[in-house]
């Protein structure tokens, strides 16, 4: 699975019909990766909680899910910006696995149980790039407030 995620970024575009499926996968990873590493603190806090909200977002494995944060931190670390990863998501996500996604990149800005100025303004351009309202990227937010335990804002 690595190699073939490797594959999609070192070879130009992959043609064969699995690969859609796994650009989806790396452009989560990406974005979650992306809210982790905003606020200069990115522990092992932030990528477990993206390892297991990938294995159970997308039902891989363990290892399926360390593959691929390996190949989305590549990614990441090559780019300088997030709308290529957003418009994979926008096109090929239904609504409410656009509203999910929101609701995992929440949970990670929440992993410190701290919202920083950037982490704030990177889910609103998201939220507006994957065309999610504001209504429903703040009802993600309450949920994933109230999972984590950190009750409601001041």
């Amino acid at each position: 699975m690595f190699e073939k995620l490797k594959s999609l970024f070192s070879s130009g575009e992959d043609t064969r019909p699995e690969a859609a499926h796994e650009v989806h996968l790396v452009a989560a990873a990406v974005l979650l990766i992306e809210a982790a590493r905003l606020d200069d603190h990115f522990d092992d806090r932030e990528r477990q909680r993206i390892a297991v909200l990938l294995v159970k977002r997308f039902d891989i494995s363990g290892e399926t899910a360390e593959a691929l944060f390996e190949a989305a931190h590549a990614k990441h670390e090559q780019s300088v910006e997030i709308f290529s990863f957003t418009n994979v998501i926008k096109n090929k996500f239904d609504e409410d696995q656009r509203i999910e996604m929101i609701e995992m990149l929440w949970e990670v800005v929440y992993a410190d149980n701290v919202l920083d100025a950037y982490e704030a303004n990177l889910l609103r351009r998201v939220t507006g790039l994957l065309h999610v309202t504001d209504r429903q990227s703040g009802e993600a937010r309450k949920r994933v407030r109230q999972k984590l335990g950190l009750g409601p804002e001041a």
